[in-house]
C-alpha cells in the first residue's frame, strides 16, 4: 500500500473520530500518545489533538504497543449497546424456550433492571413488548404445530398454551381464522374475490365474511388470482357477483382519491408488530410522507427500522394501508410490493389532488 493510500485511510479514520462515529466501532482503534490510552472511534472522551493520535487495526495491537484500554468505551470488551442487545436476545430465547408464560419481573431481575426500564429497552431493540413477543412466538409455534400434530389439542399444548380457551381468544387475530380451519390449510374458509382495471393496472380485491383481506395491484388479473389461491391453497374461492363488483368499485374510487374516507370493513392479517406498523401508516394523511425511521420512532422502537420496512413490504392492503407514503430517510423512493412506478404515481396523484383541493 502506498504512502498516499495510507494517508487517505488515516484521514478517513480521523474524520470518524471527530464525528464520534459509533458505526465505525470495531473497524479500527485509536490511541492517544499523550495519555497512553486507546479508544473506539465513537468514544465520548475529550477529543484529542490529531498529532497525538495513532491508529491500530485491533485492540490487541494497541495493547502490544503499550496502550491501556479506555474505561469509558471499553475497547477491549463488548460495547454497551452490543451488551444490551445480547441481554435482550437472551430474554427472547428465554421467552421462546419456557413451557410457561414468563413474567416481566423475572426477565427484568435476570437483566438487573427495573421492570419499567427493561420493558422500554426491550421494546426499543426488539420492536414489541416482551408480552407481545411471547404471544406472537407461541402463535407462530402453534401454527407450525398444527401442520404436524395429530389434533388441535396436541398442537395447543406443544406450543405452550395452558388451555383451549387461551389459544382461541388470543390466537384469533394471529391466524385470522379458527385453528381447525388453519390446520387444514384454510379449509372451510371461504374467500370471495374479483378484479377490475384501474389507473394503476389491474386491481384484485378479496374478502372473507369479516371484511376485505387483500387489495393488490398487478399487470395480469389471472396472476393476481393465482397468487391469492397459492397463499391459502385449501380455502374455498368464488368470484364475487354484482354486489361484490360494486365493493371493488369503491376500492377503485379510493385508489383514485386516497384522501377520501374509507369505511369498508377490513380483515387485517399480520403479526402483532406488523399490525402496529400498519396502524401507524393509516394515520399518515394523503399527500404526506414519513421515513421508515420516523415510523420506528413513533412506535417507540427506534432500532426496529428494518422490521418496519419488512412490515411495509408485507402489507396485504394496498392504498388502504398506505405503505406507499413511506420513503427512505433521504427522501428517495424505496421498494414497493407492487412496483416503484406505482408508488411514484400514487404519491404524485396525491400531491396533485391536494393542490387541486387547496385551490377550490
Amino acid at each position: 500500500m502506498s504512502q498516499k493510500e495510507i494517508s487517505q485511510i488515516e484521514q478517513g479514520r480521523w474524520k470518524a473520530v471527530e464525528k464520534r462515529d459509533r458505526c465505525a466501532s470495531g473497524a479500527f482503534y485509536y490511541a492517544v500518545v499523550s495519555t497512553g490510552i486507546y479508544c473506539r472511534p465513537g468514544c465520548s472522551s475529550r477529543l484529542p489533538r490529531r498529532e497525538n493520535i495513532v491508529f491500530f487495526e485491533t485492540a490487541v495491537e494497541a495493547e502490544e504497543a503499550g496502550y491501556r484500554a479506555c474505561r469509558k468505551c471499553r475497547p477491549n470488551g463488548t460495547p454497551k449497546t452490543d451488551t444490551l442487545r445480547q441481554i435482550m436476545i437472551q430474554a427472547c430465547r428465554r421467552l421462546e424456550q419456557s413451557a410457561y408464560p414468563v413474567k416481566l419481573e423475572a426477565l427484568a431481575a435476570k437483566a438487573e433492571m427495573s421492570p419499567h426500564h427493561f420493558q422500554r429497552r426491550f421494546k426499543a431493540i426488539v420492536g414489541v413488548t416482551p408480552k407481545q413477543y411471547e404471544l406472537q412466538y407461541r402463535a407462530d409455534r402453534f401454527r407450525d404445530e398444527l401442520n404436524s400434530a395429530r389434533s388441535v389439542t396436541e398442537a395447543l399444548y406443544a406450543a405452550g398454551y395452558g388451555s383451549g380457551s387461551t389459544v382461541y381468544d388470543k390466537n384469533q387475530d394471529q391466524l385470522a381464522m379458527q385453528p381447525k380451519v388453519f390446520k387444514k390449510g384454510g379449509a372451510g374458509e371461504h374467500i370471495i374475490y374479483g378484479t377490475l382495471p384501474c389507473s394503476l393496472g389491474w386491481l384484485l380485491v378479496a374478502a372473507t365474511e369479516r371484511g376485505i383481506c387483500a387489495i393488490e395491484f398487478g399487470d395480469d388479473p389471472e396472476l393476481l388470482v393465482r397468487g391469492l389461491e397459492k397463499r391459502l391453497n385449501n380455502a374455498g374461492f368464488s368470484i364475487g357477483g354484482s354486489r361484490f363488483l360494486a365493493l371493488i368499485g369503491e376500492v377503485v374510487a379510493h385508489v383514485a382519491d386516497p384522501g377520501a374516507e374509507f369505511n369498508l370493513p377490513l380483515d387485517i392479517r399480520g403479526t402483532a408488530f406488523q399490525r402496529r406498523v400498519w396502524q401507524v401508516l393509516r394515520t399518515i394523511k394523503s399527500g404526506e410522507t414519513r421515513s421508515y425511521s420516523d415510523i420506528a420512532e413513533q412506535l417507540d422502537a427506534p432500532a426496529a427500522v428494518r422490521a418496519v420496512a419488512r412490515a411495509c413490504a408485507s402489507n396485504p392492503l394496498a392504498v388502504v394501508i398506505p405503505c406507499h407514503r413511506v420513503l427512505r430517510k433521504d427522501g428517495n423512493l424505496s421498494g414497493y410490493r407492487w412496483g416503484i412506478a406505482r408508488k411514484k404515481l400514487l404519491l404524485e396523484s396525491e400531491k396533485h389532488l391536494n393542490r387541486k383541493n387547496m385551490k377550490t
